[in-house]
Order: C-alpha cells, then structure tokens, then sequence
C-alpha cells in the first residue's frame, strides 16, 4: 500500500494533525535529553570517564545524521506518515535497550539506535507540519525540540531523584507515548502531496536549493552556536554542576538543561509573529549575554548564576534557532523542503556532537571547568559574528508574511 490508502483518517482538522506530529517530535526530544541528569549515575554505577559521557552524547548525534543525510529525504517519495511509524518502532527497540543496559556499551548501543531514529523521524515530522501549515509548522519545528529537550531533563532529573527505579522507570513512560503515538499516527492522513516517482534509494544527499544558499550561510553562526551550547548542556552539565553542587547533581542537572530548552519555547513564542531580523538580533544578543553569566558563575561556583545564564541563552536558543528556520522554510518548494531540512539538521546536529566530544576529550586533560571556559568563549564569538551578519543584512519581507 502507498501512504495514501493506509487506514482511515482520524486527522479531519490542521489542529489535528498539527498537534499529533508535534507531540511526537517532543517525544523524540524528550527521549533525547532523558539520559543527560543520569549519567552522572551511570557513571556512579559503571566507573567510566567524562569522555564516555560524551562520546555516548555524541553517537547519538552522529547516528541521527546517517539518518539525516542517507534517509532525510525518504518521506518525499514513501510520504511522511510511514517514514514517521518506522521511526516510532525504531524508538521503541533503543528504549527496551535503555531498560535492559547493563555498562555503558549498552548506553552506546541505545543512543545510537535512538539516533538513528531521530533522524528518521525528524525530517519527515518537520516536513509534515509544514504541509499541514508553513508558518505554524516553522513555530512548531522551533519550540518542540525545545519543549522535548526541557521536560525530557527536567523529567527524568526529578523521577531520578523521586521514583524507584531511577535508570528505569522513565524509560517505560516513553515506551508507553511511543505506543500510542504510533496507533495514533496509523490512524491519521498522509500530509505530502505530488510525492516524488522516481526510484529511491539510500545515498547521501545534502540538498540546498541555490535560493537559499546565502541565507543558509548568513544563519548558520547563531545555528552553531545554540546547537554547540545545546551540546554541551546535555552531556557535561550535569557533571559540572556536580563540581559546584555534588548533592543536587541530578535536579540541577535537569534543570539547567530545563531552563535552557524552555527560555528557548518561551522566546520562540514571543518571537513567533515579529520580523525574522528581530528574532537573529535578539537571538545573536542573548546568545552573547547568556553564556558570558554562565561563565562568571563557574568562576563564582554559583548556581543561581548558572541558572540565569542558562535562561538568558535558552532566550537566545529559542530565538536564533526560530530565526533561522523561518528564514530557510520560505526559500523552498515542497519538493525540495525535506532535503533542505536535511542539511539544516545535519549542520544543527554535527554542531550538536562535534564540539562536546571535543570538550570532553579536553575535560579529561585540563579540567572541566577550563574546558567550559574555552567553550564558552567560542559560543560567544560565534553569536558577536552572527549579530554582525544579521545587523547588516537585508531580510526578504515575505519571510515575515503568512503563506
């Protein structure tokens, strides 16, 4: 069967529709930044290095790019709604590994599945929203991972401290979302329409549509920036913050990641409807001012500080990361939107895994807190870039226009 005569619609709204992909993407969020306030743990239990952490951070990263990069472009020939089942199934398998882990080489295994799956589902969700609505569909593709990120740490930080069955128990939570995400997906319509005919096959596939290039270039500072912090928040925070504060590492972990990822839902919402050129602005600013506080409370060894930066840069996240997508989703056509995506996600994701791994290999050697200092200078140069770049910068009008 095609994705157009599988089951009976249950999607008769773009509400809908709208709300059943959305609360998927925050599922896949959520499971991903679920592991962050555990390793410390995990490590606690299993005796491995910072470096493990973040190579168990970063497998994660570069599997959801192979799925990106061979499979992002999957869903404009079999439609979105298949390509989003296999990706839930597949989400289910790396959870029944996170349930049954016995050392980290478990973790590698299930953040690697749990990758992979991301990066199936993640081109096709964000594909379907937009077919379902360009500019609410862009709205959603920013706050969700957003959203995800945020109550997945904040989550698992509090069911690790408060639920028996610290390194079990949210697990099964997910598995029972990802169920009923898939009845209820099956059940729904397929959104492309006019999908591609020619045969398909896996091959790595970075589509940026020659409209779009300079656009793609002028943004990715702010895209790197936030993705890199990002990084970094979901691998060595926790462990950071454990040096600051060793008796609260798992609430403070979570809701560092917390503050961070919901400032970032908060400001895409208050950004969602004002010029693009604003949201890179006041993104570029935030993103300076946000991670310079969360250096000064390292130096300090304060939490309070830690925490206000963390939501002064989640503004800047949330901004910059809405900016950016806004600005790409209106230079493409519907054929030529996953693949966009695809190489939107890939810069997003490789900036995702890339600078922690490189981080916790450094953590090792000269300390995490020197390490967290050059980090967080690189973040603050990117954004002073970004905001020269986007200052100066004519912003096409009908970016900021209802389709």
């Amino acid at each position: 069967m095609t994705a157009r005569t599988i089951g009976v619609s249950t999607c008769p709204t773009t509400q809908t529709g709208l709300s059943l992909h959305a609360l998927s993407l925050i599922g896949f969020l959520a499971a991903s930044s679920v592991p962050a306030p555990l390793y410390p743990l995990y490590q606690a239990q299993w005796g491995f290095s910072a470096f493990t952490i973040t190579l168990i951070f970063a497998v994660y990263a570069l599997a959801l790019l192979f799925g990106l990069l061979f499979f992002g472009t999957m869903s404009n020939r079999f439609g979105r709604r298949p390509v989003i089942v296999a990706a839930l199934a597949i989400q289910l398998v790396a959870m029944a590994l996170f349930l049954l882990a016995r050392d980290s080489a478990w973790l590698v295994a299930a953040r690697t599945i749990q990758g992979f799956a991301t990066g199936l589902a993640t081109t096709a969700l964000a594909a379907a929203l937009l077919d379902i609505d360009q500019k609410a569909g862009a709205t959603i593709n920013s706050i969700a991972p957003m959203i995800g990120m945020g109550v997945g740490a904040l989550g698992s930080g509090m069911l690790a401290q408060l639920a028996p069955a610290p390194l079990h128990f949210v697990y099964l939570v997910l598995v029972a979302i990802f169920v009923v995400q898939v009845l209820r997906t099956l059940r729904c319509a397929e959104t492309a329409t006019g999908l591609a005919t020619e045969p398909w096959r896996p091959r790595l596939r970075i589509e940026i549509p020659r409209q779009a290039r300079l656009t793609f270039a002028r943004v990715a500072p702010i895209n790197i920036a936030v993705w890199a912090l990002g990084g970094f928040f979901l691998s060595l925070m926790p462990s950071l913050i454990g040096e600051i504060a060793p008796g609260q590492t798992q609430v403070l972990g979570g809701g560092a990641v917390g503050a961070l990822t919901l400032a970032g839902a908060a400001a895409v919402l208050t950004f969602r409807n004002l010029p693009v050129r604003s949201a890179l602005l006041f993104g570029s600013v935030a993103m300076i001012v946000g991670p310079a506080v969360i250096l000064g409370g390292f130096s300090r060894s304060s939490t309070v500080a830690l925490m206000t930066g963390a939501a002064i840069s989640g503004l800047g996240f949330g901004a910059g990361f809405l900016g950016a997508m806004r600005s790409l989703a209106a230079l493409a056509t519907a054929q030529q939107r996953a693949g966009l995506l695809s190489a939107f996600y890939t810069e997003s994701y490789l900036s995702n895994a890339l600078p922690a791994l490189i981080a916790g290999f450094a953590a090792q050697r000269i300390g995490l807190v020197p390490t967290a200092t050059i980090f967080g200078a690189v973040i603050i140069a990117l954004s002073t870039l970004s905001l020269i770049l986007n200052f100066f910068a004519t912003v096409p009008t009908s970016m900021d226009k209802k389709p």
